[in-house]
């Protein structure tokens, strides 16, 4: 199965993402309020970048309070690691344990598509799962 699968019913228009001249403050606000954990960094519509929470902590933790009045593109993580639509959930997983991190921005044709999170492939992994499950259940009390 492919992240293609996992984003078809979504549209790029409602990705929630920040600009790089995005103040910190403003986007930690974003992030409180819609209870997410990174954003896409966008420079001129292109991803330049993703502030995540580990991000402003890291910040916070070095400079204290000050560096929420940097911007976004002061403290984001880049570049961001991106995934297209074709790359399997099973490379997602892998390539986000490898790397240690949680948010991928998906990439289709250089635009920015959709933003995914390992919970989305976990749940997509597990109704891989369970249907699969049922598949067998199935066979054996009809066969």
């Amino acid at each position: 199965m492919t992240i293609a699968k996992i984003i078809a019913k979504r549209s790029a228009s409602d990705i929630i993402a920040c600009n790089v001249d995005t103040p910190v403050s403003q986007a930690v606000a974003m992030l409180a309020g819609k209870k997410i954990g990174a954003l896409p960094v966008l420079d001129n519509g292109a991803v330049a970048g993703i502030l995540s929470e580990r991000d402003v902590i890291y910040r916070m933790a070095e400079e204290g309070a000050s560096c929420l009045n940097k911007t976004v593109g002061q403290i984001m993580t880049s570049p961001a690691v991106t995934v297209e639509p074709s790359t399997t959930i099973d490379d997602a997983l892998a390539l986000m344990t490898r790397r240690r991190f949680r948010h991928f921005p998906v990439i289709d044709n250089g635009a920015l598509c959709a933003f995914i999170s390992i919970g989305d492939l976990v749940k997509s992994k597990i109704d891989e799962v369970e249907h699969e499950a049922e598949a067998l259940r199935t066979y054996i009390q009809t066969g």
